[in-house]
């Protein structure tokens, strides 16, 4: 699905249009990242739109999750939508599951990336908890959004239950307090554990909420006991830097007013703390310690993202020191002059205002972040180009694409927030992580 529209022109004119006609243009342009790059016969969704990219398993999360969003907006019937989600719940029921470095899973997990067209583990990754388990909030959300009297949706949701039941969570623990990020057939778990704040909270909900092989508080304890907190203009804040940590757990979870025992004692909730890493976001791009063009109020988003390789001259003549993919962030860093175009709109729902000016901005100034009507996944204007935009990241990116879906969703109606305050599970796992108050019943 693609706009056949000149969209450096469109930019331009853009102006023009109310808000509510450029989100459903973008919302819908990203939609149809999920309708262009699948397989249809697994319904596996592809990490990027290179050519013979690899599945990603959070994309085919996010895939999953937008389908009923495209249902509800009318960008694809209810059948064609649950047709897709049973094809992509059927490929994983049935996918081998082994040690076997060439199996799709282990333990009821899977492989960050699978081949497109078999399946299969490929890029040699890890088995990823967290992956999982934007896969697995991808199939909750379908679950609950399917629930008419038909054989189709009713397998949706029984096939869910079942993938969902099978994840072994607390073999993950393997006797340490917190989950390890993930485990490779031929050397174990990676030395590494989901401690410290991260985009980790839905994996350690579902992991706390599991009926087959739950965890228990004590490994959510130890998460949130490495929790780094600043002071940010008198308010605390739960520091990470990059901007996709403070949006991907919201896409699913509503965390307005709802609390653990971690921001409760800090008088604050993630919502909140997230709209402070906006802030943070701004002010360091107003400030721009590094000197890099085009930073300002309203161009913003420093995230995990692609970006330039080895050293390069900047427009102003300085050297500056690339590395592609970094975990950029602010205020600490690292930072390389490096942009994610999207980033300010996925923040819709916590800064609606502030979102769509820098979004207006953002296509004002740069149009050629914006191909075949979706956001790019990167662009650099310090480094020497063609066009304003420098160094241009012309791929889409399924994460990328998902999470804007959801969060224009999230703001316009509430729609997925409000399917999974009412899904038994997500609230069994707040329950268990400590959470209360708010839209949350004790």
């Amino acid at each position: 699905m693609t706009f056949s529209i000149d969209w450096s022109r469109r930019a331009m004119l853009m102006k023009n249009d109310t808000d509510a006609v450029v989100l459903d243009r973008l919302q819908k342009s990203a939609f149809g990242y999920f309708l262009e790059f699948v397989n249809p016969e697994n319904g596996l969704i592809a990490d990027t739109s290179l050519p013979d990219a690899p599945s990603s398993i959070a994309a085919t999360g996010f895939g999953l999750s937008s389908y009923p969003i495209g249902v509800e907006r009318g960008w694809i019937s209810r059948q064609d939508a649950a047709a897709r989600t049973l094809t992509t719940l059927r490929f994983f029921a049935g996918s081998p599951q082994s040690r076997d470095k060439d199996a799709a899973g282990y333990k009821g997990l899977y492989y960050h990336f699978l081949d497109m067209k078999t399946g299969l583990r490929t890029w040699r990754s890890e088995l990823s908890l967290i992956d999982s388990a934007l896969l697995i909030a991808g199939m909750l959300t379908t679950a609950a959004y399917f629930t008419e009297d038909n054989d189709t949706e009713a397998e949706i949701r029984s096939s869910a239950a079942m993938l969902y039941a099978r994840a072994n969570w607390a073999w993950a623990l393997d006797g340490s307090g917190a989950l390890w990020l993930g485990w490779k057939p031929r050397t174990g778990f990676l030395p590494y554990h989901w401690t410290s704040y991260s985009e980790a909270i839905i994996l350690y909900v579902l992991a706390l909420s599991s009926p087959s092989y739950p965890i228990g508080k004590e490994s959510y304890d130890a998460f949130t006991s490495k929790f780094d907190w600043m002071t940010v203009k008198g308010e605390p804040f739960l520091y990470a830097g990059p901007l996709f940590i403070h949006l991907f757990s919201h896409a699913w979870i509503d965390f307005r007013g709802i609390r653990d025992e971690a921001v409760a004692a800090h008088d604050t909730d993630y919502f909140e703390n997230t709209r402070r890493a906006i802030a943070v976001q701004r002010d360091y791009a107003i400030k721009n310690p590094g000197g890099f063009t085009g930073y300002g109020a309203d161009i913003w988003g420093l995230t995990s993202c692609d970006g330039p390789q080895r050293p390069r001259r900047l427009q102003d003549g300085r050297r500056q020191a690339f590395a592609g993919y970094v975990a950029r962030g602010a205020p600490l860093g690292p930072d390389d002059g490096t942009i994610a175009p999207w980033a300010p709109l996925a923040c819709l729902p916590f800064e609606p205002d502030l979102a769509m000016t820098a979004t207006r901005q953002m296509l004002s100034s740069y149009p050629g972040v914006i191909a075949d009507g979706r956001f790019a996944g990167s662009f650099n204007p310090s480094v020497p180009g063609k066009t304003p935009e420098g160094w241009l990241n012309n791929r889409s990116v399924g994460l990328d694409q998902g999470l804007l879906v959801m969060m224009i969703e999230n703001h316009r109606s509430g729609m997925i927030w409000d399917l999974l305050r009412e899904a038994p599970v997500i609230r069994r796992g707040l329950w268990r992580a400590g959470f209360s108050g708010g839209w949350l019943p004790g």
